[in-house]
């Protein structure tokens, strides 16, 4: 089984199951992309033409805000990701992607996915899915930093995300976590 098909079908599984046809519908679009440790793949004022699926790797996306970069998302394997808003607007965007590991990404190209959304309706409910999941996280993550304390955000961070912990620099965590690196230190040693 070539290796878009195999993706295409993992995508299935974790979000919606498809026929099939369908599975070999959206193999026929999906990208696959190499990147280094390091590799910045989408910078700011670029437009994102895809959403990702992470096969192997780690990524963040990170935006500047008064000359500090702030860590906003971080997808390792087996997660969907995208910039919402460029996407979904084809605008430019203010969030960075990079590699923070060696990865492997597929992209959904966004002009290919409607096409196929229009033809064919469960590529369309798998969409309408992923969409889903991913306002869900967004809307968890503000509650988060509304309602927990710096302590409770770290906890549900390594109870939920356990492989960013292990794999993503601390300094990324913190800023992720709205917290300087020193508070994270103060969390991870049990101070807070």
């Amino acid at each position: 089984m070539n290796t878009n098909k195999s993706v295409a079908q993992r995508l299935g599984e974790i979000v919606f199951p498809l026929s099939n046809n369908d599975v070999e519908k959206l193999a026929s679009i999906l990208i696959r992309t190499e990147l280094k440790k390091n590799e910045i793949f989408l910078r700011e004022g670029e437009i994102s033409n895809q959403m990702y699926f992470v096969q192997s790797g780690l990524i963040r996306q990170y935006y500047y805000k008064n000359g500090r970069d702030l860590t906003e998302h971080f997808a390792c394997e087996n997660n969907i990701f995208i910039n919402i808003e460029s996407y979904l607007l084809q605008e430019p965007t203010h969030l960075i992607i990079e590699a923070l590991e060696p990865t492997v990404l597929y992209g959904i190209p966004y002009r290919q996915l409607s096409v196929l959304m229009a033809e064919y309706r469960d590529i369309s409910v798998l969409y309408q899915r992923f969409v889903e999941q991913i306002l869900i996280s967004v809307q968890q993550k503000i509650d988060s930093f509304r309602y927990e304390t710096a302590n409770e955000r770290y906890y549900r961070l390594l109870k939920e995300r356990p492989e960013i912990i292990k794999r993503a620099p601390l300094v990324h965590i913190a800023s992720y976590l709205l917290m300087s690196p020193e508070t994270l230190s103060r969390v991870r040693s049990g101070v807070l």
